[in-house]
């Protein structure tokens, strides 16, 4: 049996490229498929339009799970929760990355350049990918938001 490659949506703004970029070099690294939604540089850009194509992967399926980032990651979380069925985390440690995907199943994080790391944001997408949902009681409150 062939295992299944996850493809990772990647979304930021310009407050976020560079993280961006060091992500999809880690996550290539480790053997996952992304999709760069951009942005592409560091000029000033409105982040909607690169976090919104980038959740709406994840939500239609195209992509397994999603990551975006900006200067705080707070508007990118919030764009990305306007997609019916992406549950996006702002993470800013390995522990809210792993209780987000145990607890809420998030299958898009947010990530705030300016706020941690560039070693802890990738130690974040790391810890989430690696951890897994645990349902039980948390299935009812996820079917709740959905």
């Amino acid at each position: 049996m062939i295992d299944k490659i996850l493809k990772i949506s990647l979304g930021c703004d310009h407050a976020g490229f560079s993280y961006k970029e060091a992500i999809k070099e880690l996550l290539q690294n480790k053997g996952f498929e992304t999709k760069d939604f951009g942005t592409f540089s560091e000029k000033s850009v409105d982040y909607p339009d690169f976090i919104q194509p980038a959740a709406e992967a994840v939500a239609e399926g195209l992509c397994d799970f999603g990551i975006v980032l900006g200067g705080s990651g707070n508007g990118e979380a919030m764009a990305a929760n306007k997609v019916k069925g992406v549950r996006c985390a702002l993470c800013w440690s390995e522990e809210t990355a792993r209780l987000a995907k145990e607890h809420n199943n998030a299958n898009v994080i947010s990530i705030g350049q300016r706020q941690i790391s560039k070693e802890l944001a990738l130690s974040i997408v790391t810890t989430w990918l690696q951890a897994e949902f645990e349902g039980g009681r948390h299935q009812q409150r996820i079917q709740k938001l959905d």
